[in-house]
């Protein structure tokens, strides 16, 4: 088939090129992932946070504070920012006549935007000068790369400069992404040293993609969300919210997160092939105007923090900034992140919001930690009994796995691990699905069985790609009980029964629309309880049936069984709030956000308003503030140790 411009063909696209989002293969070749076990795995290198957007502002609205936090860590930041973010053209100024549309220009003003928020966020003057260039990509295009380096710390900004729009406003991301032949051509923003427009089609552009990772080798890459919720809504409404047909998110995002996704299997793939070491990285994705349908969780504190560098980007028409097109992007400038009534500043939410990595001890008192990397389950050992040093990770295969992995250990000591795995990625047309899937130990500490998928609690493809993170736990009669958020924000679960078999996937009463995030336990008394953050409370089913509902939360909650009841105690932050409460007792003083850990004793793990980890044992408040910049939610292992990733993809040990 001829191939035919965008502007001709987006049309017929736009309203499906969402729906599905899949990995294709080049013409001639195939690019899969190999789930078997058993390949060389690189170390971690030096820290680099790599981060790829739609639009500029994305990394501000969605992937702050974490990227910050890794900022101040001294880690490398380089933003890819895959649309020029030119829109109408009209960069509006509150209370002036509009100017006419000069697409070029107010891609010029947003991208000046970027660099006096980043110089901003580096602690230097957001009028610094930043250093331009032009760099090549695959297949002979070129982008611009702005570079500032301020007091040690590195940032990077790459404009590949896709369009948002074609002709009559049609979403021309997605419709590249659901077509191999359209095609589109790059914009040129005004002052850029790229002087020359290049054309991408669906391949091209995750070739290039997968060649910035290539060069680039991050160990932490933030990506937005390739599935976002499926958000009902009227016409006027959804376009209010600036939300694609049916999905709580702009098209743009879905289609950048699933072009990334695309990349990163490709950049594992083209590394391993030959024998090659799988990189070493972890991947976060972030929910995006999914921030608008939920309590808010970000304290006071942590959000204007957020928000003033939202301001810089903003900018004034009154700035003297040196880039005639613009000093930012006006209608986000001055208190307007806070003002907007979409809220998106608010909160930050990960897609899939699993602490890890999964922790278990061996016969011979090592910690094994199994986490995600480069796509693939892999276990790290202990060199010796709390050393707090790990051996090389060991490859366990299964990819490619989002970042959710979470862990159970059955009566005898063996340990079942859960993940998400993106079980086809075929490509426009084909078979786009999401699947539950099971690693078994043979024996305790010992090799595991093959992989085994459990499905999936939807029937659809597309209501399937919904699912949540997994979360498992065995109840004292042996059973393993599996629980899954499902596509109409509700929980499904699956038994394990004793013999081995599973039975199948069933929902569980409706209570409300809940968040991503599930908490379950045993309680004193053996029964199964599961805790989840909704809309208007934390929701709690016990053996399967509704329980009474908890105060509402903004981030998942922590639960210890109370002894010799049948009670639980609830740890949780009320939303917009960084002070820690409890349904039972008087909490501690334990400021801070994110997901909440808890052992008996009471401990509590968490984050501090500066995203350090935190320590709450015993009356004494202990703060991590060396080693590696975390990563992630971190997890507790019995009542002392604290295990996390570092942003170099190399698990750490913290023993206050």
């Amino acid at each position: 088939m001829a191939r035919r411009s965008v502007l001709a063909g987006a049309s017929a696209l736009a309203a499906a090129a969402v729906a599905g989002c899949s990995v294709p293969a080049p013409p001639g070749s195939a690019v899969s992932a190999d789930p078997a076990p058993g390949r060389p795995v690189a170390t971690g290198g030096r820290a680099l946070l790599m981060q790829f957007a739609a639009h500029p502002d994305d990394d501000l609205y969605f992937m702050n504070p974490d990227t910050q936090r890794l900022l101040d860590a001294g880690v490398p930041v380089v933003s890819v920012y895959v649309t020029a973010g030119e829109h109408t053209g009209k960069n509006r100024v509150k209370g002036m006549p509009e100017t006419p549309p000069d697409k070029a220009a107010y891609s010029a003003a947003r991208h000046q935007g970027l660099r006096q928020a980043y110089a901003d966020a580096l602690g230097a003057d957001r009028f610094t000068a930043w250093e331009r260039r032009v760099t090549a990509l695959a297949g002979g295009r070129s982008a611009e790369v702005d570079t500032l380096v301020h007091g040690g710390r590195r940032v990077e900004l790459i404009f590949v400069n896709l369009p948002m729009h074609a002709l009559r406003r049609y979403m021309a991301l997605p419709a590249l992404w659901e077509d191999r032949a359209v095609e589109l051509r790059t914009h040129l923003s005004t002052g850029s040293p790229v002087t020359r427009a290049d054309s991408y089609d669906h391949d091209q552009l995750i070739a290039v993609l997968a060649g910035l990772l290539t060069a680039y080798r991050p160990t932490v890459v933030h990506t937005l969300d390739p599935d976002p919720d499926i958000q009902i809504s009227d016409e006027a409404t959804r376009k209010r919210d600036s939300e694609q047909p049916g999905y709580s998110d702009h098209g743009d995002h879905t289609a950048v997160a699933c072009f990334t996704w695309a990349a990163l299997l490709r950049w594992v793939a083209d590394a391993t092939e030959g024998g090659g070491p799988v990189p070493a990285f972890t991947v976060n994705a972030f929910r995006g105007y999914y921030n608008r349908h939920w309590p808010k969780n970000l304290p006071p504190g942590v959000l204007a923090e957020k928000a003033a560098h939202l301001v810089p980007y903003g900018g004034d028409p009154a700035w003297d900034c040196g880039n005639p097109s613009g000093c930012g992007d006006y209608g986000v400038g001055g208190d307007r992140p806070l003002t907007n009534g979409k809220g998106w500043v608010r909160a930050t939410h990960h897609r899939w919001p699993a602490p890890g990595p999964a922790v278990a001890e061996e016969r011979d008192g090592r910690l094994a930690a199994y986490g995600v990397l480069g796509l693939r389950a892999v276990r790290w050992r202990e060199t010796a009994r709390a050393s707090g040093l790990w051996g090389e990770p060991e490859d366990l295969g299964g990819g490619p796995l989002a970042p959710a992995l979470t862990s159970t250990a059955l009566p005898d000591g063996r340990l079942l691990l859960f993940g998400v795995r993106f079980a086809a990625l075929a490509g426009r047309g084909g078979a786009n699905r999401r699947e539950l899937v099971l690693l078994e130990q043979r024996s305790p500490g010992g090799p595991f069985l093959a992989w085994r998928g459990l499905g999936n609690p939807e029937r659809d493809d597309d209501r399937g790609r919904r699912i949540g993170a997994p979360v498992a736990v065995t109840a004292p009669d042996g059973r393993v009980h599996l629980f899954v958020r499902d596509a109409d924000k509700g929980v499904s679960t699956r038994v394990r029964a004793t013999d081995g078999s599973w039975g199948p996937w069933r929902p569980l009463p409706a209570q409300e629309e809940l968040q991503d995030g599930l908490t379950a336990l045993i309680d004193a008394t053996g029964r199964v309880n599961l805790l989840a953050a909704g809309r208007t409370a934390v929701r709690r089913w016990v053996d399967g049936a509704p329980a009474a509902p908890l105060p509402l939360a903004g981030d998942p909650v922590a639960a210890l069984p109370a002894p010799g009841t049948d009670a639980v105690q609830v740890f949780y932050r009320s939303p917009a709030d960084g002070h820690l409460r409890a349904t039972t007792g008087r909490a501690p003083a334990f400021e801070g956000y994110g997901p909440l850990a808890a052992a008996p004793g009471p401990v509590l793990l968490g984050r501090d308003p500066r995203g350090r980890v935190q320590l709450h044992r015993a009356g004494r408040l202990s703060v991590r503030t060396r080693g590696a910049a975390p990563v992630g939610a971190p997890v507790l292992h019995g009542a002392g140790a604290v295990i996390g990733m570092g942003a170099d993809a190399r698990p750490w040990v913290w023993r206050p």
